[in-house]
């Protein structure tokens, strides 16, 4: 697998893309965010694949972070109040263990203004030999 920065969640040569960008923090890592209506499911609420896009992401760099990058083979969402749109978001994603192959990993997103939680997940990533691509003119 290459990245090649056109991810839809990170990349940032990806203009229609939310263009994360995730710090390591050691034991985890983190972003904020502000969704706009143009991701919106329900009048001002953002769609909730949107937020699990949100934490599977968060998954996946907290994996690269930990030095086991690779892909999501399964991941749970728990979707627990509604984010509103123009709202901002801390997503925290962090790796719990490694069993050979297979990354351990979980996710949360919470409200800046208050901490609360919007949604959590875990999820199940599989290892993967990457490459990161020379940027493109």
């Amino acid at each position: 697998m290459t990245y090649d920065r056109r991810c839809f969640g990170c990349g940032v040569e990806n203009p229609q893309g939310l263009q994360l960008q995730f710090e390591n923090e050691g034991e985890q890592v983190s972003c904020e965010a502000e969704l706009s209506a143009t991701y919106q499911s329900w009048q001002g609420i953002i769609h909730g694949g949107v937020v699990a896009l949100l934490m599977d992401e968060a998954v996946g760099w907290a994996a690269w972070h930990a030095g086991h990058p690779g892909v999501t083979g399964k991941l749970e969402v728990r979707l627990r109040q509604p984010l509103k749109v123009g709202e901002r978001v801390r997503i925290v994603g962090r790796v719990d263990r490694i069993q050979r192959r297979l990354v351990y990993t979980t996710s949360t997103v919470t409200r800046a203004s208050d901490g609360s939680l919007v949604a959590e997940a875990t999820a199940t990533l599989m290892a993967s030999p990457t490459a990161i691509a020379p940027p493109s003119d």
